[in-house]
């Protein structure tokens, strides 16, 4: 996970994956879209390989790169741990309703008696 965190915390490299989303390109076609150099293209297209987000297929003689999303599952796994509520959150939840089917169990007892005492 430390090494797919580390790959994508790179802008450029970010860029590269949003590139290969849906489709494969040569690493000659991803450098003609940034302001750097090829063998800066090539660097960042090995530490996208190395963390396994991306494959590359050699097709005839051309390599093509292509995103894989796999190894991004642990790591949006683990930071899904921040958007969910904490489990005691839950129990709140319960606790509320709870409490509000009381008051209302008591409101409803209160208005059985007045009528009782009334008649």
């Amino acid at each position: 996970m430390d090494e797919v965190a580390g790959a994508i915390a790179d802008p450029v490299r970010r860029e590269i994956m949003e590139m290969l989303h849906g489709t494969r390109l040569t690493a000659g076609a991803v450098a003609e879209h940034f302001a750097i150099s090829r063998p800066a293209v090539s660097r960042h297209l090995r530490v996208l390989r190395e963390s396994g987000l991306v494959r590359d297929e050699l097709v005839g003689r051309q390599r093509f790169y292509v995103l894989d999303t796999g190894p991004l599952t642990a790591l949006t796994e683990w930071l899904d741990r921040f958007h969910r509520p904490a489990a005691w959150a839950d129990h709140l939840d319960a606790l509320e309703t709870e409490v509000y089917r009381t008051r209302r169990e008591r409101r409803s007892g209160d208005q059985d008696a007045t009528r009782e005492n009334t008649a």
